[in-house]
C-alpha cells in the first residue's frame, strides 16, 4: 500500500512526523480520510479522535481539538490547538 509523510503538531511542538498508509480525523463537515494521493486540499479539523495507520500498519489513535489540516502533493500537516494520543490522555485521566 502507499504512504504519504504526516506531521501533526501544537504549539507545544511537534508530536508526530513520519509516513503513514491513512489519517482519519472529524473534518468541518464529517469524518474524513486521507491516503495517498489524495487531492491537495485545506480544512478544518474538529474536536474528535483521529486515527493513524502507520507504512508498517500499526495504528495509533488519539484525539485533537480544533485545528487545520493542509493535505499537500508532498505531505499532510496538522496544526491543532490540542492533540494527545490515547495512551496519554489514559495517563493524565486514569
Amino acid at each position: 500500500m502507499s504512504w504519504f509523510p504526516l506531521r501533526i503538531s501544537t504549539p507545544e511542538g511537534t508530536l508526530f512526523d513520519g509516513s503513514v498508509e491513512r489519517f482519519l480525523f472529524r473534518a468541518a463537515y464529517g469524518d474524513m480520510a486521507v491516503l495517498a494521493g489524495h487531492i491537495p486540499m485545506m480544512t478544518t479539523i474538529r474536536p474528535g479522535k483521529c486515527k493513524v495507520v502507520l507504512a508498517n500498519g500499526e495504528e495509533k489513535h488519539g484525539y485533537a481539538e480544533n485545528g487545520i489540516v493542509t493535505v499537500g502533493k508532498e505531505q499532510v500537516i496538522v496544526l491543532s490547538d490540542s492533540f494527545r494520543w490515547n495512551n496519554e490522555h489514559e495517563k493524565e485521566n486514569g
